[in-house]
């Protein structure tokens, strides 16, 4: 999974992050993108795509790359992604976790089949790059386990939605709730669910 990296690094770069998101698809919370830069050879846990890790392998693979690896986590919040939509809140959330890197990167692999707007570093999208790219993944992985938290935190103000099981995803149990008790602060306003 290293094959993008190691071809940037023929080619002169050495600061080569690696930038995915989670949350795109929820009604509720915000998206949280993490930029990643690999810095160890190897890793003594899997860092693949986190949808293909459990929870466990997930927590597991988090804490590895924060302690070995160059980190920035950002987020857009519901309200901007209400305002923005959620292709552009989700390239915000991207620049903010850019900007969160202790060092700034030379290159960007981007998750996704779009470049991110005027970004003022070379980069390049991978489709299906948490896939393809261990930045990517690694990225991927701590996108997912900040924004899984979150999501456990909302369930403790809002609990009929049961966010720490659904994490905002549309689930039937989600709409149900959603059906009885009307939307909550954290649902977002611009996002439409069958039968609501």
């Amino acid at each position: 999974m290293q094959r993008l990296e190691r071809h940037l690094r023929q080619q002169g770069f050495r600061r080569i992050v690696g930038i995915d998101e989670a949350g795109r698809g929820p009604l509720a919370g915000p998206v949280i993108a993490a930029a990643v830069q690999i810095l160890p050879e190897s890793f003594g846990v899997e860092i693949k795509d986190s949808k293909a890790l459990s929870p466990r392998k997930r927590e597991q693979a988090y804490e590895e790359i924060l302690r070995t690896c160059l980190v920035g986590i950002g987020q857009a919040s519901v309200e901007e992604i209400d305002e923005l939509n959620i292709l552009g809140a989700t390239f915000l959330a991207m620049k903010r976790a850019l900007q969160a890197l202790p060092e700034q990167p030379d290159f960007c692999l981007v998750d996704g089949s779009l470049p991110i707007p005027d970004l003022q570093w070379p980069q390049k999208p991978v489709v299906k790059g948490d896939q393809l790219s261990l930045s990517i993944a690694a990225a991927s992985i701590v996108a997912k386990v900040e924004r899984d938290r979150i999501m456990d935190r909302y369930h403790e103000l809002y609990p009929i939605y049961n966010f720490s099981k659904n994490k905002g995803y549309p689930t039937k149990e989600h709409r149900a709730a959603i059906q009885k008790a009307g939307r909550c602060p954290l649902h977002r306003r611009s996002f439409r669910c069958a039968g609501l």
